[in-house]
């Protein structure tokens, strides 16, 4: 009798492992990625079909099969007030940023005013006197809270606002916040905040995929002013970590009809948390004294296509002059690659600015397998020397940046929720160039010997590094 059974169960893990293989043939977004999780499903299904479930599945599947009637109810409530949008849409000419309109299936919008907030000081000063400022709703979502001092004021700052009777909406990543405690999450619930984690395993069919993350920091006061950028709420993050010393990081402070891309992102990210549609106010504020073009991007397993991915390509592509890139987490994909190359090789300035301190090992180390072709194409690599580099910053020639939560690797381009503010604005643009060349003064420039003449185990491990990017 226990033969027979341990023989059934060998053959339903099979089963499995075949049926995986099915579905990991029709799904995989890249033909490697295809053969490889076949021929392991296939092969080893024992270990690999576990595995499959918890990473390899390339899209959110609970949140795309919840789309469809998702949409029909909030695109029913924004229907009633796109009329009031509709004077601000900036009408995007040119084809670089209808493509942008297009890949974030959100409008250009003209009135709005951006402020570079450079570093967590600066950033958490601007987000708690925009709490203090709230009169009727605050939407807050971060990756990670820690329960450390700047965890607690922000705790006191949103109990401060829901007793004054704001209301305020907490969202969280419930991966992110691993360690954040449940009294915590009650003392906030006390005063009067609504609170949810993203349940990004909701369901029984999507509980093993842990391997997404909603990685958006975004907050909303009023639908007049917002914030989206690479920080996330930490001591660390105000340089205060002994391990991680002097954190260099970018927010960005919104005022004008783009904040309403933020809102409708993060309304989108509750309903599907919690099934509730909250009221919010949807009628634009203009800024009296700027008028600059931004639009929301946010990506997403859950997108047609790799918003993401091809947002960056798209601005490697559209750069004619200069191309200067921030990243933490540099492991772009092959399609990245090979548009820098190519940008490099056609004379544009291609500059990629990365930490010199490694945060996450696997992800550090698999840099260096490709950047030796980099260099060799032109493409100019920078270490930042005084602490660790968490920001997410383009800037495209002297016409438009970026800034958001999209790191360069395959985990922001097909894994995480992210979301970006383009702002195709000259302004802007010698801003965020400004910020930048002093970032670049405190780099150090990376050469091609120095790779090179590596211990042939570290190049070894490097290249085994690079193997995971995937499930980095």
């Amino acid at each position: 009798m226990a033969s027979w059974l341990f023989g059934l169960l060998i053959l339903v893990i099979h089963v499995l492992g075949v049926l995986s293989a099915v579905q990991a043939l029709m799904s995989s977004r890249t033909s490697q990625g295809a053969i490889a999780w076949m021929i392991s499903l296939v092969t080893i299904p024992y270990l690999a079909v576990p595995l499959y479930w918890v990473f390899g599945r390339p899209r959110f599947y609970g949140y795309v099969s919840a789309r469809g009637e998702r949409d029909t109810v909030l695109r029913r409530v924004l229907a009633r007030y796109r009329n009031l949008v509709e004077p601000y849409l900036a009408g995007a000419k040119q084809a670089d940023v209808k493509a942008v309109e297009k890949l974030a299936m959100m409008p250009l919008t003209s009135g709005n005013s951006t402020r570079l907030l450079v570093d967590g000081r600066a950033t958490f000063d601007s987000l708690f006197a925009g709490i203090e400022r709230a009169e009727e709703y605050i939407v807050v979502q971060f990756f990670i809270v820690r329960e450390d001092a700047l965890g607690r004021e922000l705790k006191q700052h949103l109990q401060d606002a829901a007793q004054r009777d704001v209301r305020v909406y907490f969202l969280y990543d419930e991966i992110g916040c691993h360690q954040l405690s449940e009294r915590y999450l009650n003392d906030l619930r006390e005063a009067g905040v609504l609170v949810t984690a993203f349940h990004s395993s909701k369901g029984f069919r999507h509980r093993f995929q842990l391997n997404f993350r909603n990685h958006r920091k975004v907050m909303v006061v009023d639908g007049r002013e917002g914030w989206i950028g690479g920080s996330n709420v930490g001591v660390e993050y105000l340089g205060e970590s002994p391990r991680h010393g002097h954190w260099r990081d970018t927010h960005l402070h919104l005022i004008g009809p783009s904040v309403l891309g933020l809102q409708e992102a993060f309304w989108e990210d509750w309903h599907w948390a919690t099934g509730e549609v909250i009221s919010l106010s949807w009628e634009p504020w203009i800024h009296p004294d700027e008028s600059r073009n931004v639009v929301i991007v946010p990506s997403g397993p859950a997108d047609p296509q790799e918003t993401a991915s091809l947002l960056v390509q798209h601005a490697i592509h559209s750069a004619h002059e200069r191309l200067w890139v921030t990243s933490p987490y540099f492991v772009p994909d092959h399609s990245v690659q090979d548009a820098l190359r190519l940008a490099a090789m056609r004379g544009v300035d291609v500059r990629i600015m990365i930490p010199e301190r490694p945060d996450h090992l696997l992800v550090f180390l698999s840099a260096f397998s490709f950047l030796p072709d980099m260099l060799r194409a032109g493409v100019k690599v920078y270490r930042y020397q005084p602490g660790f580099l968490h920001q997410k910053v383009i800037l495209i020639d002297d016409v438009a940046a970026s800034v958001g939560t999209v790191n360069l690797d395959n985990r922001s381009f097909r894994l995480n929720f992210e979301i970006t503010a383009f702002v195709p604005d000259r302004r802007f643009a010698a801003d965020v160039h400004d910020m930048l060349e002093r970032d670049f003064q405190a780099c150090r420039e990376v050469t091609l010997e120095e790779i090179q003449s590596r211990a042939m185990w570290r190049k070894l491990l490097s290249r085994a590094a690079y193997l995971l990017a995937p499930v980095q």
